[in-house]
């Protein structure tokens, strides 16, 4: 019985020893204006394996920032085409989208093609976008937007809101259209007492959280595989969404990188960067 008790508690030391020392494998993103570092999630592997192949391999490397757009996101990467690789032999990936990686700001996500050619999702084998977005209230989060919009447009063609659809006229002709939005929200309960609709979606209290406080592109979500996360310098990250821009969202002045992969500790990720893991990783 000791000798069973003794190996169990052998066992039980070595694991101890081997999670203390367990090696992350930390992205740094370098660029004129500054470092991006980031982590990446082990329960995308594809996506995490692929970057990291890349990233070693120094494919990445003078690729650009060549899509930004502030409160909204930058996107990079674009390995295949500064390898000249015809477009329809790029890589793709299969989609890894997990409900709780989600679009808050700072993750990091594959970008693709859209659903019309890709309806499986899938990444595309190179680019990345990393989120910054906009905070959102509570009511916004829970309504389904879309849905919102178009009852409004069948609500307002009532003769009994002939008033509400002289305002609207009135505010888009103005281009108000953030007092657009607001007047849409306002006239949602209205909305759906009239039109016997429920225009409220689902979301966690984690996505609340988050979307209400530092905030994100939630609309993103379960659309596109969340795979990473910026830990330092994401302020570099906005800098980079400000660049003055041409056609297609594209800075008129390059924006490069340079993308290496350090080995890390947790303990050491947690002491240097104020990074907190989560029960999940």
């Amino acid at each position: 019985m000791k000798v069973r008790l003794f190996s169990f508690l052998m066992v039980g030391l070595l694991l101890l020893g081997s999670c203390a020392g367990q090696k992350e494998q930390v992205i740094r993103i370098d660029t004129r204006y500054g470092e991006i570092v980031a982590l990446l999630f082990d329960d995308t592997p594809a996506h995490k394996s692929n970057f990291i192949e890349l990233a070693e391999e120094g494919r990445f490397d003078s690729t650009e920032f060549h899509r930004v757009i502030r409160n909204f996101m930058v996107q990079g990467g674009d390995v295949f085409s500064k390898e000249e690789m015809p477009a329809e032999e790029w890589p793709t990936l299969p989609a890894e989208i997990l409900p709780h990686h989600f679009h808050k700001k700072g993750m990091i996500a594959a970008a693709r093609q859209g659903n019309g050619i890709n309806p499986e999702k899938r990444s595309s084998g190179s680019q990345f976008y990393i989120v910054l977005g906009e905070v959102y209230t509570e009511e916004m989060l829970v309504t389904e937007m879309e849905q919102l919009q178009r009852a409004f447009m069948q609500y307002v063609q009532l003769k009994s809101q002939e008033a509400l659809r002289d305002e609207y006229i009135r505010l888009y002709e103005a281009g108000e259209y953030d007092s657009l939005t607001a007047l849409m929200y306002s006239k949602r309960i209205e909305i759906e007492d009239a039109l016997k609709l429920n225009l409220t979606k689902e979301i966690t209290e984690a996505e609340k959280e988050a979307y209400t406080t530092v905030g994100g592109t939630p609309h993103l979500d379960g659309e596109y595989t969340v795979f990473g996360e910026v830990i330092s310098g994401l302020e570099v990250a906005e800098k980079i969404s400000e660049a003055q821009t041409g056609s297609r969202d594209k800075p008129l002045d390059p924006i490069y990188m340079k993308v290496s992969v350090e080995k890390m500790s947790r303990k050491k990720v947690e002491s240097e960067f104020g990074y907190q893991y989560s029960d999940e990783q």
